[in-house]
């Protein structure tokens, strides 16, 4: 009879625990936490001079750190792809357009296959937005979502949120500074 009673503690040990496992869901397989980081610029131009030249998706000829960029699908989300060379040699390739809104001025991208190395991060998403501001300028915001790039227990250093938050920014604002840049030059001082 004792035999009996400790099989059932057993069991119930492991069904508890296998309902904790359960309960604490994904949060368990790994520590990592979804990080958002947005770069902005103002630019002294109307949203629609800053979306003709930013507005198209295979066209990254404003981004200062970008090489080239080419692939097929256009501007048509789900079917527009990218693979974007940076001038440093580095690629990145097979950035997917989830979604493309120009009368909002704005589009989103989902970079799926990252290498680490490159970018510190995992499950890269995009999105490219131009806000019209009072003075008839405009903001300009890149807004990324992503993990950083060792999604398990103990990231070592260079792999870490703070690694991923460091490259992102150093990806994103200075191509937006190159843009307010370009833009900028064009207008006259008084």
């Amino acid at each position: 009879m004792a035999r009996h009673g400790r099989r059932f503690s057993l069991a119930a040990s492991a069904a508890a625990g296998a309902l904790a496992a359960w309960a604490a869901g994904p949060a368990a397989a790994h520590d990592a936490q979804r990080v958002k980081y947005v770069a902005s610029v103002h630019v002294a131009a109307a949203p629609e001079k800053v979306w003709a030249l930013i507005g198209h998706f295979h066209d990254m000829s404003w981004d200062r750190l970008v090489a080239s960029s080419r692939g097929p699908g256009g501007d048509t989300p789900e079917s527009a792809t990218r693979t974007v060379v940076l001038k440093s040699g580095a690629v990145l390739p097979d950035e997917a357009l989830e979604r493309y809104e120009p009368q909002k001025f704005t589009y989103a991208t989902f970079l799926p296959h990252v290498d680490v190395r490159v970018l510190p991060v995992t499950n890269y998403s995009s999105t490219l937005v131009v806000l019209p501001q009072p003075d008839g300028g405009s903001v300009v915001e890149w807004r990324s979502a992503f993990y950083r790039g060792y999604p398990n227990f103990g990231p070592p250093p260079g792999l870490n949120e703070a690694a991923a938050i460091k490259a992102v920014a150093a990806m994103t604002q200075p191509a937006l500074d190159g843009l307010k840049a370009e833009l900028e030059r064009a207008i006259p001082t008084n």
